[in-house]
């Protein structure tokens, strides 16, 4: 330390506080490391929030008019509404439900037993499935229609239905394996086909057939009177959006599905975060208070001192160096201690987090650093523009 500096502070030391330089270094510390730990959580766990290749994808949304009376039709979805709906921002994609417009019947000889019912059929493009099964492509004119059952309906059937008619439970593997006898009526023609399931959905809540049969079998078995959709898949990033919900009301449309409780967590861990980095912000904001104060008490106690220095041929910068260099000394340990703190901690959490998630995440501590660095060098400027303001204020009175 150069000599004249060396005599500056001896002179000037007297009246500093270690007291308040103390809680000063511990608020700033916590404040900080708050900060820059949660954004540095933030950006760890933002790759299973967001981006192509998030590990929790889009979420489908299968959208309905209400039922406005018994016996109706139905309002169905024109063209226009498909298109109204993806212009929104907030929607990713629009996927249409193409229902059959003929009859369908179905049978299974099981457990020595003939069941038959009636269905129904409805198809969507295949960009909106969840399962793509080998078999899933359809030529028409041919005799076998692959069909993707929701899962639940399986489970709907075991721990329901077989149990009460004294039925033996199956398996997913089974049931792919049975054929079905599927018998189409509609413009004067009755066909057989036969059919089998080559796949369960946990997205679509329908008896699902590929895309090019529905519009080949309502060609030909159908009267073409209904072109309208009657329920409409949309891809979404967030079911949560309040835009999203707005529009939903504003429109008079009905959910079938409630959003997966993965969107919910996200959203939930994002506003956490967010009060998180808050509470951080606002510590640092007390402690750079507390320091403010403190400068402006000790420049205060030392007025007399600052003058005669200026007097004496001292430049109101030469006076404010120690001063600066406390509060940089003070300023950088905070920051080197915080990310110290955080890297450590990401060490221990990353591994549980990339455990959970099933994926390695990356561990990179540069947001901390950076960020960290950032806001130091804000404190330590404004740091500095109250000490020389005050002294040159201090020297301009003499």
């Amino acid at each position: 330390m150069p000599k004249s500096l060396s005599l500056i502070w001896k002179l000037l030391r007297k009246h500093i506080s270690i007291f308040e330089l103390a809680i000063f270094f511990v608020v700033n510390l916590i404040g900080m490391t708050v900060i820059i730990g949660g954004v540095q959580l933030y950006s760890d766990i933002k790759p299973v929030m967001s981006g192509e290749n998030r590990l929790i994808g889009s979420d489908y949304l299968v959208v309905t008019r209400p039922v406005e009376r018994v016996g109706s039709g139905g309002k169905r979805f024109t063209a226009e509404d498909i298109a109204e709906l993806k212009s929104q921002e907030f929607i990713a994609d629009v996927g249409a439900f193409t229902a059959s417009e003929y009859e369908v019947y179905g049978s299974i000889m099981f457990g020595g037993r003939r069941l038959s019912t009636m269905l129904f059929f409805e198809s969507v493009p295949d960009a909106f499935l969840d399962v793509r099964p080998r078999e899933w492509e359809y030529n028409a004119g041919d005799d076998f229609i692959p069909i993707i059952l929701p899962r639940n309906y399986l489970n709907l059937y075991n721990f329901g239905f077989s149990s009460t008619q004294q039925l033996p439970q199956i398996t997913e593997d089974v049931i792919k394996r049975v054929e079905l006898g599927i018998s189409l009526r509609g413009n004067g023609l009755i066909e057989d086909y036969t059919g089998r399931v080559v796949g369960f959905s946990d997205r679509i809540n329908t008896i699902l057939v590929p895309e090019q049969f529905m519009v080949w079998t309502n060609a030909r078995y159908g009267e073409g009177e209904n072109e309208d959709a009657t329920r409409l898949i949309i891809e979404v990033d967030n079911p949560t959006e309040p835009e999203l919900v707005a529009y939903i009301n504003a429109n008079g449309y009905e959910i079938e599905n409630k959003p997966a409780e993965s969107s919910k967590a996200m959203q939930v861990v994002k506003v956490c975060i967010v009060i998180i980095v808050c509470i951080g912000v606002v510590f640092s904001l007390l402690s750079l208070i507390i320091l403010t104060l403190s400068i402006y008490l000790l420049l205060q106690k030392n007025v007399s001192k600052l003058e005669n220095l200026v007097l004496i041929g001292y430049t109101p910068a030469r006076v404010a160096l120690p001063y600066n260099l406390l509060t940089l000394i003070l300023n950088i340990s905070i920051w080197v201690i915080s990310t110290t703190m955080v890297v450590v901690a990401q060490r221990l959490y990353i591994g549980y987090i990339s455990q959970m998630v099933g994926c390695e995440l990356p561990a990179s501590p540069m947001v901390a650093i950076c960020v960290g660095a950032l806001f130091t060098a804000v404190i330590i400027a404004f740091n500095f523009y109250i000490i020389n303001r005050k002294i040159r204020e201090i020297s301009r009175k003499r």
